[in-house]
């Protein structure tokens, strides 16, 4: 969490952006409070910025802010992260319908090098770097298609997902399936197939519903409910 923070920009959104990645990747533990008084002492700023960051972070549906009794780490909501699931799904999965007609050995060359940093992020047992190598690989897919706005969606919606993937990436989704995975949707790329790519993609973002439950059994105390909602029924036994 400790990034520096740039004096010459505004000092909240950089503010959010460091205290988004602690919560994702569980510094800050879900039920946790948070001290607008220490973290301003930990960053150097006065309490306003830092006042101003929770608020923005309460919106995304990260910390929730109690009146008169604090600020806490929102619990993690198996429900709320199925849901954002299928935004991502019903984005991710046209986008990789559109960059089949688009990639061109370039493109493919930058995912095939994406897969190797995280393989070797994965053989060094580095989940945070594999996770980071994740968000790259799915961002230079959609960087193909150059579509910005549909990105911006998406990346709201991962903020949800990302909560669970460090969790899920010892056991959960084994980081070997998920390279799998990955590079099965750069193949159907290379051969220009839509619809292999879309399908492909699909199966990829549906992991997450195999891990939830297992996750959500095994940290307890880190979940506010378990219960899948019912647009996943039916979803993907893992094969």
């Amino acid at each position: 969490m400790d990034l520096p923070l740039k004096v010459s920009e505004p000092i909240a959104p950089q503010l959010v952006a460091a205290l988004r990645q602690a919560i994702v990747g569980l510094s800050f533990q879900p039920g946790e409070a948070l001290s607008e008084k220490d973290i301003a002492a930990r960053f150097g700023v006065s309490r306003q910025p830092v006042r101003e960051a929770f608020i923005k972070l309460s919106e995304a549906g990260l910390v929730e802010i109690r009146p008169s009794r604090g600020t806490y780490v929102m619990k993690i909501s198996v429900r709320e992260v199925a849901n954002a699931r299928l935004v991502r799904e019903a984005i991710e999965s046209d986008i990789a319908r559109h960059a089949a007609r688009l990639a061109r050995p370039p493109h493919i060359a930058m995912l095939n090098r994406l897969i190797k940093e995280q393989r070797d992020a994965a053989n060094a047992g580095d989940y945070w770097r594999f996770n980071e190598g994740d968000e790259a690989f799915h961002r230079a897919i959609g960087e193909i298609v150059d579509c910005d706005y549909a990105w911006r969606v998406v990346e709201s919606a991962r903020i949800q997902t990302d909560r669970t993937r460090l969790l899920s990436l010892p056991e959960a989704s084994p980081m070997p399936l998920l390279l799998s995975q990955h590079e099965a949707i750069v193949r159907q790329l290379e051969a220009g197939d839509p619809d292999g790519a879309e399908r492909t993609m699909r199966r990829h973002l549906r992991e997450i519903l195999v891990a939830l439950p297992q996750i959500a059994a095994t940290h307890p105390n880190l979940f506010s409910d378990t219960i899948l909602p019912a647009h996943t029924e039916g979803l993907v036994p893992r094969d």
